[in-house]
């Protein structure tokens, strides 16, 4: 757990320094990635994305430069396992997690080879409809019901030439904890798994020490990301997640919401 002792180290040394955090990819592999959605692509408003502060869609945008590391970082790490499905958590809720696990993903899909799922599994703070600007009218609690299929949940969405696959949460849910340890969860991530196997994909889970949510997904996953924010996340928290965390691959750990370098003012 190497990522997480230094986590701990930075946690202690520092409210400063940080780490936080392309080609355009092809109709092609665009649509193969969304091959199982039965609608027509959505296209995703840059002036909404902006304003909640998406911006790894644009290569050009410096911004998207940390994400772009961040990309490169977890990519070559998942490819050396051959791991597909990567957890995005954070120890306490105001971390950034939902929006790292959303430039993550766009900036991923920029690159030709490469297709995107983005899933929501924060059922009880969805947020990722938001960011993004969706409006669901069914999503991943139909498909948990019965009252809809994953092709009928699943959203293309496109800005400019960046498409991914969207799975959105259509509301908030307090029943959170027993549908992620329940049957209906592990078949559908089964499903994923299938379905979108030339994907990579992306959850974005609740924090990991508000609830028992993370917790039960974590054995049906490949791998976590571990999204920290200076001046929120203690290192006692650090540590409790690094407990909930041993059996998993943690594959980098992103320090949030540092002081900004007024020279490298793209990093935020």
């Amino acid at each position: 757990m190497e990522n997480i002792r230094q986590a701990v180290e930075r946690a202690r040394a520092v409210h400063g320094d940080e780490q936080r955090i392309g080609p355009k990819p092809t109709e092609t592999s665009a649509a193969r990635s969304v091959s199982t959605a039965q609608h027509a692509a959505i296209a995703l408003k840059k002036s909404h994305l902006l304003a909640k502060r998406v911006v790894s869609h644009d290569g050009t945008d410096a911004r998207a430069r940390p994400y772009d590391m961040l990309r490169t970082q977890v990519l070559r790490s998942m490819d050396l396992k051959g791991s597909k499905i990567l957890a995005v958590t954070s120890p306490t809720p105001g971390c950034g997690k939902t929006l790292t696990a959303i430039n993550l993903a766009l900036s991923i899909a920029r690159q030709p080879e490469r297709s995107v799922l983005l899933v929501d599994l924060d059922l009880q703070k969805p947020q990722v409809a938001n960011y993004l600007g969706l409006s669901p009218e069914s999503g991943l609690l139909g498909v948990l019901e019965g009252r809809e299929t994953l092709a009928g949940a699943a959203v293309c969405a496109r800005v400019g030439n960046c498409q991914l696959a969207v799975v959105p949460t259509e509301e908030a849910t307090q029943g959170s904890s027993d549908w992620m340890a329940s049957r209906p969860m592990s078949i559908l991530l089964q499903q994923i798994k299938r379905d979108y196997q030339s994907c990579l994909v992306i959850l974005d889970l609740p924090p990991l020490l508000a609830s028992d949510d993370v917790i039960s997904i974590l054995p049906q996953v490949d791998c976590a990301l571990l999204v920290v924010a200076a001046g929120i996340s203690t290192v006692s928290e650090i540590e409790e997640c690094s407990k909930h965390l041993q059996s998993t691959e943690v594959v980098r750990v992103v320090l949030n919401k540092a002081e900004q370098n007024k020279k490298a003012a793209y990093y935020y």
